[in-house]
């Protein structure tokens, strides 16, 4: 059994992969500060369901609060740490940019000084496919350019990656960063495009469609993105040659860019309903593209990404209307 401390637990990526540690026999710490930036009735929920497991351990606790993380790394000693708690979302950044320092650099550092403290053998964390930018070359590679970031979500993210490099190299704490491309599935983010677009069309009201439906996503399905998780962190990373840190970055995507008008055509023939569509520019800080390049992750771990868009959205569907019963 190997203990392993899941911030965000509460969180759609966090309880998925929480359930997988928990099948698998490890025993998992969740932290979460269910806060209010979506429903919390649904965090609750799947809260819930992961208190059954008798080795699961709750804990809310806000990652900035630095007394309470340092105590509680020190208290239970854990041997892998997979940080998934953070403020997410793009737009919600230009409204509110003191929850993502707060929550995104302040909370990570102190992760990162519980690694340190307590001599973890594999931290884990997550970063996001929006540290690209707006890169023109695609597929996205994890030793493309990461320099210009076009929100200050994305600007967190990269910040992760560099603070935790610097950890590693300093302290020999084994590291690992994965650049999530648009998560999506049962639980899910009621903030998310796919998420706001099932409501919408189930209750016959109109959806936002932002630049003409242009945009293509490397729209994820959660099964695969746990998978590739417990493959990672089953892979403690190794200084690749003398003097360098051991840690590694890993695209998670789909590695097959969907555009945003076919995901609104597969959601309507899934729910059986047509979207009443209305269409806006471009929002400031979104991107145009997403695609993953997934070579690293393939040789390193054995795995990638391959659920189609139309099987997972269809089994969200089928979750969302015995979940909400509509």
């Amino acid at each position: 059994m190997v203990k392993v401390l899941v911030t965000g637990a509460a969180g759609f990526i966090g309880f998925h992969l929480s359930q997988r540690l928990l099948a698998r026999g490890d025993r998992v710490i969740g932290v979460d500060n269910l806060n209010a930036y979506y429903d919390i009735s649904l965090k609750k929920d799947r809260l819930a369901q992961l208190k059954q497991q008798p080795e699961f351990q709750f804990y809310q606790i806000d990652l900035s609060d630095r007394d309470r993380i340092a105590q509680l790394f020190a208290e239970q000693s854990f041997e892998i740490v997979v940080n998934l708690a953070a403020q997410a979302g793009v737009r919600y950044s230009l409204q509110n940019p003191h929850a993502y320092v707060d929550s995104n650099v302040v909370g990570f550092v102190n992760i990162l000084e519980g690694c340190r403290q307590t001599a973890v053998k594999h931290l884990v964390f997550a970063s996001s496919s929006s540290v690209y930018g707006a890169n023109k070359k695609v597929p996205f590679s994890v030793r493309d350019s990461v320099d210009h970031p076009i929100s200050l979500y994305a600007a967190s993210k990269k910040a992760n990656e560099l603070m935790a490099y610097s950890y590693s190299h300093l302290y020999g704490i084994p590291s690992t960063g994965l650049r999530f491309f648009t998560v999506y599935g049962p639980w899910g983010r009621p903030d998310m495009a796919y998420f706001l677009f099932t409501k919408a069309i189930l209750a016959g009201e109109p959806i936002k469609v932002f630049n003409q439906g242009r945009m293509q996503r490397d729209f994820t399905y959660i099964d695969d993105v746990v998978e590739g998780l417990v493959r990672v962190i089953n892979r403690t990373p190794q200084p690749q040659e003398a003097g360098s840190a051991p840690y590694k970055l890993y695209n998670i995507g789909n590695h097959q860019p969907v555009e945003l008008l076919h995901l609104i055509e597969t959601l309507e023939k899934c729910l059986g309903k047509p979207a009443i569509k209305e269409m806006f520019p471009m929002q400031p800080g979104e991107v145009l593209t997403t695609y993953a390049d997934v070579n690293d992750l393939m040789r390193d771990v054995g795995f990638r990404p391959d659920t189609p868009i139309e099987v997972g959205l269809e089994r969200f569907a089928t979750w969302y209307r015995s979940y909400y019963h509509v």
